[in-house]
């Protein structure tokens, strides 16, 4: 039976019309069914009857204002509302293939910011145990930079990102170097320390937002390269490490190049003025309150000072602007998709760093984490000062240091590919070698400007040194704990922050050979803590290969020795990988 067409009004009807309605046609088929002489029918005739589709119109009622007239003729259909795609799930985000070139351009613009800004603050940095020697200002206001830093790794990056987003939090932290540059105009304590402690309290958010970034944008690049994640994440922390190491090169460069154009600089004639006795006071005989009347330690002219420093302040604003015009927001590749349900706050972060103290790997990694700090600002410090300004002058600490910061630069990419053919046992014992023997020649040795190749040779061979020490011992950390790789790499910050703070704070109050003899003994305590950890580790992986083998004897033997193993290393759920960076 075809159904009969009604209108589309009767889907609009009032309460009392539909009653009405439903009673009028009750009333018509009974009627019907009277008047046909066939209505005596089987029971499958009238169940099928009852489901005939009848429809019917209604000239009285609800009047749909959609449809004007509401005939064949003038139908008006009610504006479309734009219906989202339900084929993308509600917190999801749709790219194009095309978008791995805009990520590529986000990538470059986050490095080359941070390769120039890091060209001013390393430029500063290098020259501050020499330009603000007296009193041990410039050592002071660097020990107050790391001292903040250490308080704002565990306070401050979640609060600030929070609030800012990732790439607003990046523009702000980037312009907190500013005034400590700016006070290079002006130095004095109640200006170099509170603008380093200024820097101390934006490094930490800084380098939050930039390993959020890299690491979000890489994991989208990704999926959208069909490309494992770890792999692309490496990938982008390599080239922004490459771009963030030539730093060295230029700041020293824009440094060297001023001093020694201009009246300060001299060259090596000017250098070789320098009496023999003054220079016996050079090298492991430096101290910093006894060496007042050396005449390469002068500070150099003003106008000199100022216009580096003008040249690095403006590096910092240009950094700042790159990152607030030429990189997306992350709020495009789904900043806001994850929310905080597994992040630590301050306080359970001080919290889960403390609980990691009480891990043996952890309290045996401490001492080598010291150490990595304390070797950072000697070579930034006192080298520059007690070496390279003290026989050959300031101009030419700039060039030194380029040295140091090429080799390091080469030598950490180098490493981190040749460890997965030769271990990571071997790389450490040569960064053992190599600072202990630097250690023992810098003792002994005597600087004298007739030989500069010595000096451009142990900065060069300390690059080396220091590379083997953060690639190896960050990856160390990553291997030990990677259920709680928050709370350990909070703790590396926290000991190479320390190792840092103590160099700069007993820079001014010791010689040159008390310090040596210092960092030996933390080189040796802390390689024996490293060698303890490595023999550990060891053990229980071939007890685990044991238990993989013969699971019953293994079980046994666990049994009897009723010792709990820590399980740290063992691989959690989500194995998200962590990047530990310095200031």
């Amino acid at each position: 039976m075809e159904p009969r067409r009604c209108s589309l009004q009767n889907i609009f009807l009032s309460e009392h019309d539909r009653q009405n309605m439903v009673a009028t046609y009750d009333a018509d088929r009974v009627n019907n069914r009277r008047s046909d002489p066939y209505s005596r029918r089987s029971s499958k005739d009238k169940d099928r009857d009852d489901k005939d589709v009848v429809t019917v119109s209604v000239s009285t009622g609800y009047t749909n204002k959609g449809f004007k007239g509401d005939n064949d003729n003038d139908l008006a259909k009610p504006p479309v509302e734009p219906i989202e795609d339900e084929s993308i799930p509600k917190g999801k985000f749709k790219l194009s293939r095309k978008e791995k070139w805009r990520i590529l351009k986000n990538i470059a613009a986050v490095s080359l910011a941070f390769m120039v800004q890091f060209t001013a603050f390393q430029g500063t940095a290098n020259l501050q145990s020499s330009i603000n020697a007296k009193e041990g200002l410039g050592t002071v206001s660097l020990s107050a930079i790391y001292a903040a830093l250490v308080v704002s790794c565990i306070f401050v990056p979640t609060f600030v990102i929070k609030r800012l987003t990732v790439k607003w939090t990046l523009c702000l932290s980037l312009l907190c170097y500013a005034p400590y540059i700016a006070a290079q105009f002006y130095p004095r304590f109640y200006t170099l320390v509170p603008a380093g402690v200024l820097v101390g309290l934006g490094a930490a958010p800084m380098w939050a937002a930039k390993a959020t970034y890299l690491t979000q944008v890489g994991a989208i690049y990704a999926k959208l390269t069909d490309q494992p994640v770890d792999g692309i994440i490496v990938r982008f922390f390599g080239f922004f490490f490459l771009a963030w190491q030539t730093s060295e090169l230029w700041g020293n460069l824009i440094s060297s190049l001023v001093l020694s154009g201009g009246a300060h600089g001299g060259g090596h004639d000017h250098n070789t003025t320098v009496s023999e006795e003054a220079l016996r006071s050079c090298g492991s005989n430096f101290c910093v309150l006894g060496n007042k009347g050396l005449q390469n330690l002068n500070r150099p002219p003003d106008s000199e000072i100022y216009e580096i420093s003008s040249i690095y302040l403006a590096c910092i604003v240009l950094a700042s602007i790159m990152v607030a015009l030429f990189v997306d927001p992350l709020s495009r590749y789904g900043e806001n998709r994850k929310k905080t349900g597994t992040e630590l706050n301050g306080i359970q972060m001080l919290s889960a760093t403390a609980y990691q103290l009480k891990k043996p790997y952890q309290q045996l990694l401490i001492p080598i984490t010291v150490w990595i700090g304390m070797e950072q600002a000697f070579i930034g410090a006192d080298f520059t000062q007690a070496y390279v300004a003290c026989a050959l002058g300031i101009p030419l600490v700039g060039y030194v240091m380029i040295c140091f910061g090429v080799v390091n630069a080469i030598c950490s990419l180098l490493f981190g590919t040749l460890m997965k053919y030769i271990g990571r046992v071997p790389l450490m014992a040569l960064g053992f070698a190599v600072h202990g023997v630097l250690i023992w020649v810098l003792i002994v040795w005597r600087p004298h400007p007739n030989s500069p190749h010595i000096f451009f040779t142990i900065s060069s061979l300390w690059g080396v040194g220091d590379a083997v020490w953060q690639t190896q011992v960050n990856g160390l950390y990553g291997t030990l704990f990677r259920r709680n790789k928050e709370a350990a790499f909070s703790n590396y910050r926290l000991w190479e922050s320390t190792g840092y703070v103590v160099a700069y704070a007993y820079s001014t109050h010791l010689c040159a050979r008390m310090k040596l003899y210092v960092m030996g003994v933390v080189l040796v305590v802390g390689m024996m803590g490293y060698a303890i950890v490595e023999i550990r580790h060891s053990i229980k992986a071939r007890r685990q290969k044991r238990l993989a083998e013969d699971p019953k004897a293994a079980a046994a033997e666990a049994l009897a020795q009723n010792t709990v193993e820590e399980t740290d290393d063992e691989k959690d759920d989500i194995d998200d990988e962590i990047i530990i960076t310095h200031l």
